[in-house]
């Protein structure tokens, strides 16, 4: 059975789709690609249709990860096929709780930054879409940080599906 996340941010266009392709990379590089489906979304639907921030696409490929990516709206359907979605930030946490459907739904909503030990009690992925390039490097060092506590999380709940 297939474990389903998504990323979510604002507009989908700049921390979530960073996280959707680190993550992705992650599955792929730990051979659990056929195991785990990644994708990401946005709180609202400003930018659906678009691609992803161009400063977004740059850190993402000097980095060696892909950057195909198209945003979109997250919808309160999806909650009843994810296994886990990823909040960037507590705003989006609370407005991602506030639109599950059941209190089981609302407990698969998670802050990335709660996989990264080193992050300490800020949780929060700061938004850089209104400031500079090294914004979106920070990001992508948070996310990467991150990232490795999730795929542990998520190994060890395959690792129990299949006991």
């Amino acid at each position: 059975m297939t474990y389903r996340i998504s990323f979510v941010c604002t507009g989908n266009i700049c921390r979530s789709p960073m996280a959707e392709s680190v993550f992705r990379a992650r599955i792929a590089e730990t051979g659990l690609d056929g195991l785990v489906e990644v994708d990401s979304a946005g709180t609202g639907g400003w930018h659906e249709g678009e691609p992803a921030d161009p400063r977004t696409v740059a850190v993402l490929r000097e980095h060696d990860y892909g950057s195909e990516h198209i945003a979109r709206q997250f919808q309160p359907s999806w909650f009843s096929r994810l296994d886990l979605v990823i909040a960037l930030d507590s705003g989006h946490l609370k407005a991602l709780r506030r639109l599950a459907p059941t209190e089981q739904e609302a407990a698969k909503v998670r802050l990335l930054r709660s996989y990264d030990p080193a992050a300490g009690d800020d949780l929060d992925v700061p938004d850089p879409y209104y400031g500079g390039r090294d914004g979106f490097e920070e990001c992508l060092e948070m996310v990467e940080a991150a990232s490795t506590g999730l795929l542990a999380a998520v190994r060890e709940h395959l690792e129990g599906r299949a006991a």
